[in-house]
C-alpha cells in the first residue's frame, strides 16, 4: 500500500479506507491499479466528503451540501478516482452516476433540448439517480441543432444549479480546465454558479501521468 501514514479520525480509521479503494480499484482497472502516495491531500479529501466524515471535511474545508469538482491535469486519475469512490457513498441519495461531458453532447444532436431537460431536472422526482458525474467538462463542442448553437453542458449546469438552490441536488464533475478557461469557455455566469455548486479539488500541476 503505497500511502504508509495512519489517519484516523473520529470515525475512520483512513488507512483502512485507502486499502479497500485499492481493492476496489484493481476489481475495476486491474492488478496495475494503485493509490499514489503523491495524489494523499486529494484522496483524503476525496474519502472523507464520500464518507460523510463531518470533522475532516470542516478539517479540510469541504462542504458536504455543495458536490466536488476535481481538476487536475490528463491522465492524473481523476476519472477512474470517481468511478472508484462510488463504492463509498453513504445511502441512496448520495450515489451518482457517471457521464461524459462529450457523450451528453452527441445525445443532444440526436435528440436534441429533452436532453437538456434529462440531465437537469428530467429525473428529480423519481427513484432513479438524480446525482450525476459530468466527466472532463470541457472536452465537449458547441452544437448546432436545427440551426441554432447550443452550449449544451453550461445549459444543464445552470438548470441544476437552480435545483441545487431550491432541492440540494448535487452535481460533481472531472475537468482539465483552470478556473479561467472555464470562464472562457463557459461564460463567468457559470463559473460564478460553479463556486457555490461544487467542492474545488485539484491535483497538482506537476502530477505524473498515471497511464504511462
Amino acid at each position: 500500500m503505497p500511502i504508509p501514514e495512519r489517519i484516523i479520525s473520529s470515525r475512520y480509521d483512513y488507512q483502512k479506507v485507502f486499502q479497500f479503494m485499492e481493492i476496489k480499484g484493481k476489481e475495476l482497472y486491474g492488478r496495475k491499479f494503485q493509490l499514489c502516495v503523491d495524489d494523499k491531500p486529494v484522496l483524503l479529501k476525496l474519502a472523507a466528503y464520500f464518507l460523510r466524515d463531518k470533522e475532516l471535511c470542516r478539517d479540510q474545508q469541504i462542504d458536504l451540501d455543495k458536490g466536488i469538482m476535481l481538476n487536475g491535469p490528463i491522465g492524473c486519475g481523476k476519472t477512474s478516482l470517481m468511478h472508484v469512490f462510488r463504492f463509498l457513498n453513504n445511502g441512496q441519495q448520495h450515489r451518482y452516476l457517471m457521464k461524459s461531458a462529450r457523450d451528453v453532447t452527441f445525445e443532444f444532436i440526436q435528440e436534441g433540448y429533452e436532453i437538456i431537460h434529462r440531465y437537469s431536472r428530467g429525473r428529480l422526482y423519481t427513484s432513479e439517480y438524480r446525482n450525476y458525474c459530468f466527466d472532463d467538462l470541457g472536452t465537449e463542442n458547441n452544437i448546432k441543432y436545427f440551426g441554432n448553437e447550443c452550449n449544451v453542458m453550461a445549459e444543464i449546469l445552470l438548470s441544476r444549479y437552480d435545483l441545487f438552490v431550491s432541492k440540494r441536488l448535487v452535481t460533481h464533475i472531472t475537468t482539465n480546465l483552470s478556473a479561467t478557461e472555464l470562464e472562457e469557455a463557459y461564460g463567468n455566469r457559470l463559473r460564478s454558479r460553479l463556486r457555490e455548486m461544487v467542492n474545488l479539488i485539484g491535483f497538482d500541476k506537476e502530477v505524473k501521468d498515471k497511464r504511462k
